[in-house]
């Protein structure tokens, strides 16, 4: 009996478990047909092009090498790029100090300053950039008071200072939301070692500096990732605010997302919106590999 057992044992060891993919599934078949088949769709169709006559045409990489060339298309990645190069660091220092002053037991109220930092994570875009909207207004929201009151003339929508205006939004939505990853990080972080240090005279700053800094290294590489993507997908707040902006400093390429939806539901131009989100998503994946290739880096010294 126990060599069958044993036969039997060796024959189930070497057979194909299925089970696992069982439960996988549901969640493979969703995400083949949300994710891999519109992604597949969008290539394919960026190499066709829509005439008036003929109907649509086969052009290969036409729409592609009609995008490099593009100067709305390469203004509105310049934009981004500018913004992202210049919110990003500012809203993760945001985002790491006060984790740090959560982490450091030394503030009071700290389950009120968690949740309401958080709080405009939880708060649709939409309705965040209505609510900045009616803020930034120079005749009838908090700026127009503000200058009523001072006698000031102060316009946050300007076109000069409107994409500043843009990361402040994005900063105050998304820092909450960062600084409870490096808050998370540093949680894992034994007391005992903070008491060691205490103990071998080390300083508040040095065990910031020592310890807890650098335990942030990981958690830093994944919130800077996030922020390149979220950053280059900018898309609602611009839209919501290019009606509540005077003239035309939000146009329809000012962002390359912009310019993806306005081509292909205003102008009519699907295919070539669909090379410009491939390039667009080739250029993210390229720059967020970059960054983790770098903290990988970082780790291994």
């Amino acid at each position: 009996m126990t060599s069958r057992h044993t036969a039997q044992a060796r024959i189930n060891k070497h057979k194909a478990d299925w089970r696992g993919w069982k439960f996988m599934w549901p969640f493979a078949l969703v995400f083949v047909f949300v994710f891999i088949i519109p992604i597949v769709y969008a290539i394919f169709i960026s190499f066709f092009k829509k005439q008036m006559i003929g109907g649509t045409k086969f052009v290969g990489f036409e729409n592609y090498s009609r995008l490099f060339v593009d100067q709305q298309f390469w203004s509105s990645v310049w934009r981004v790029a500018l913004f992202t190069i210049v919110q990003v660091p500012i809203m993760l220092f945001l985002a790491a100090a006060m984790a740090l002053a959560l982490d450091s037991m030394k503030l009071h109220g700290t389950k009120f300053f968690r949740i309401s930092t958080f709080l405009p994570y939880a708060v649709p875009a939409v309705v965040s950039t209505m609510i900045w909207g009616f803020v930034y207004g120079a005749k009838y929201g908090l700026v127009g008071s503000f200058n009523d009151f001072f006698g000031t003339n102060l316009d946050v929508l300007a076109p000069d200072v409107l994409l500043a205006a843009i990361g402040n939004i994005n900063t105050w939505e998304f820092t909450g939301y960062n600084m409870l990853i490096f808050y998370s990080s540093l949680s894992t972080i034994p007391h005992s070692l903070y008491e060691a240090a205490s103990i071998d005279g080390a300083s508040e700053w040095q065990i910031v500096k020592r310890i807890k800094l650098p335990e942030l290294r990981g958690s830093l590489a994944i919130t800077v990732i996030f922020s390149i993507i979220g950053s280059f997908q900018l898309f609602n707040e611009p839209s919501i605010l290019q009606n509540m902006v005077p003239g035309n400093a939000i146009t329809t390429y000012y962002t390359p997302n912009m310019y993806a939806y306005n081509l292909s539901f205003s102008g009519n131009q699907s295919n070539y919106a669909a090379a410009l989100a491939i390039t667009m998503a080739v250029i993210t994946m390229a720059i967020a590999y970059a960054v983790q290739l770098r903290s990988m880096k970082e780790q291994m010294k």
